[in-house]
């Protein structure tokens, strides 16, 4: 193992997870940057999640998609585990929402293509990620959003965050409710960034239903996005807008600046 941690250069720290920290580093040999993700053992057992990150990991090093963060390889020594991860430079959206305040809607709309393309990609390999919120989502060297956590930093998908004080923020009523889900828990919480983007805040930090319900029309400024938020956030997951509706939908076409990869094939394939 130290053979193989020498074709590193160790360098800042990029972030401090539950489990671990991640480093910028660099591939002696071909000078590639990239990040390592260095998450202890010890810890994984003590919560119990040794056996999904098993499972993340299967799952990210198969998935190739522009809007998804790349995992090359892996490796472990006794006390920890080294996940070689692609680098997004422009970092983590969640804080580029805090220093905008909100986005334009350009801006989101494009997230939001990104984002539903990636998540078609994943639905068409049987992948559901169940943890689309800001944090879990970095911005490449172009801008273009990656979707960056598939489980590992966070617990099993059940104990996860389900109380933020009372809130319910990007959970769908399904997971809330421990009902059994499918991939359209994915649909919901895309409806809750749209929203997110524009206003600023997530709509579900009420303390009230009537007061969320009050939240989500506020997206009627943005007539188009209105539609679009409130046809994925149906409570009944067999009503939300699939995938396919959020990539053709009117104001995601006429607003974003970026076009979706997987369209034409799913099309020609149906």
């Amino acid at each position: 193992l130290r053979r193989f941690l020498e074709n590193f250069e160790i360098g800042r720290p990029l972030g401090k997870g539950k489990f671990g920290n991640v480093y910028l580093a660099r591939e002696r040999q071909s000078m590639f940057i990239l990040a390592l993700k260095v998450l202890f053992k010890k810890q994984l057992e003590k919560a119990g999640v040794e056996h999904q990150l098993r499972r993340e990991v299967e799952i990210q090093s198969h998935l190739r998609h522009p809007n998804i963060l790349r995992l090359y390889g892996y490796f472990h020594d006794a006390s920890r585990v080294y996940l070689i991860l692609e680098f997004a430079p422009k970092g983590q959206l969640y804080s580029e929402l805090q220093r905008c305040g909100r986005f334009s809607e350009d801006r989101s709309a494009t997230y939001i293509m990104e984002l539903a393309d990636a998540l078609s990609y994943c639905h068409s390999k049987n992948v559901i990620h169940r943890d689309i919120k800001p944090e879990n989502l970095l911005l490449g060297a172009n801008g273009e959003l990656k979707i960056a956590d598939f489980g590992w930093s966070v617990h099993a998908p059940s104990a996860r965050r389900s109380t933020l004080c009372g809130t319910l923020d990007y959970l769908p009523p399904e997971m809330i409710e421990g009902k059994p889900h499918d991939q359209n828990v994915d649909l919901w919480s895309l409806g809750v960034l749209c929203y997110e983007f524009l206003i600023g805040q997530p709509p579900f930090e009420a303390k009230t239903h009537e007061e969320t319900y009050r939240r989500i029309s506020r997206v009627r400024h943005f007539a188009g996005a209105k539609d679009l938020v409130a046809n994925l956030l149906k409570h009944n997951p067999l009503h939300r807008l699939p995938i396919q509706g959020v990539l053709t939908h009117p104001w995601v076409v006429e607003n974003s600046t970026k076009k979706p990869t997987t369209l034409n094939q799913e099309s020609s394939s149906q």
